[in-house]
């Protein structure tokens, strides 16, 4: 295990974490946020947007690329708190904790606490919220990665049944208003829904659902990444009660988890927690259950 610190993408301050198989990037010039992931020397599973590289100070907030820690339900006034700024690192044997100074917009703490396994792919992602106002505040964490263009996300709906043995409703599906199914990027299975991000196609598209387990896959040259988040269905999910939303456009393609929706007195904080994998030598012939449940119900925790 190596926790070092590098220059990257024209910052001069960001931390590596890597077991030497696989590999993160945190910066603390602006954030919280992991801006690279990825095998050794491979290709980066998440965007980078090149012109806001190494910036920092804005005053408008940038989306950047990589992993980020919001809240939900979405509203440009709280949502969109800047993360122009330096985080606090302190470094562990196996990862590291970052410590975004105290939002003025909204008066939380946002924190990320990733620890990757010494062997292998995995990686431990705590999402911590804490409340540093003088009031409680109601909301919910939220936990978007954007990944690089050009490749398929894949989620999964809770387990399928028959009618009539099976009567009542599983999960809701969510739309927005410029959701459009006919639109050919999506993958419309039984047990799973893809969709594809194209760099040609400029309208967005939008999908939000709950599964009590939680997951979003990427699938790019062959390598896939998977976060896996154990939701809680006795609890209030924002946006008509999503735990997981995707969302592309031409520029990148997210996979997004939720926690429920918290009243944090002040002091108190909240955490959402993913657990990330990566693999290689990924194939899906055709986008059939069986094909997807060959790959992932091996990976599926």
């Amino acid at each position: 295990m190596q926790v070092e610190k590098i220059a990257y993408g024209g910052w001069p301050n960001c931390y590596r974490i890597t077991n030497g198989e696989i590999e993160l990037v945190v910066t603390a010039d602006v954030g919280p946020r992991i801006i690279r992931c990825g095998f050794v020397g491979g290709q980066n599973l998440f965007r980078e947007f090149g012109e806001q590289m190494g910036g920092s100070g804005e005053t408008s907030w940038q989306i950047r690329g990589g992993h980020r820690l919001w809240i939900g339900p979405e509203s440009i006034r709280y949502t969109y708190g800047l993360d122009n700024g330096p985080v606090k690192i302190e470094t562990r044997e196996r990862g590291l904790v970052a410590t975004q100074a105290v939002e003025p917009e909204t008066g939380l703490e946002k924190e990320m606490d990733i620890t990757m396994e010494a062997a292998g792919t995995g990686v431990r992602v705590v999402h911590r919220v804490r409340n540093q106002a003088r009031m409680a505040l109601e909301f919910a964490p939220w936990a978007p990665s954007v990944m690089a263009q050009g490749g398929v996300g894949i989620t999964g709906f809770p387990p399928r049944g028959t009618h009539p043995e099976m009567l009542e409703p599983t999960n809701p599906l969510v739309m927005w208003a410029y959701t459009d199914l006919s639109d050919p990027r999506w993958i419309f299975m039984k047990k799973y829904l893809g969709l594809r991000q194209d760099p040609q196609a400029k309208a967005p598209q939008k999908i939000g659902l709950f599964n009590p387990h939680t997951f979003g896959a990427y699938l790019l040259n062959q390598e896939l990444f998977l976060k896996q988040y154990h939701a809680e269905p006795g609890k209030t999910y924002p946006e008509y009660f999503c735990s997981f939303q995707t969302f592309t456009n031409q520029d990148f393609l997210e996979l997004e988890t939720f926690g429920p929706m918290v009243k944090l007195n002040p002091g108190e904080s909240v955490e959402l927690i993913e657990n990330w994998s990566l693999h290689r030598g990924v194939k899906i012939p055709a986008w059939t259950d069986e094909n997807v449940d060959a790959v992932l119900l091996p990976l599926l925790k």
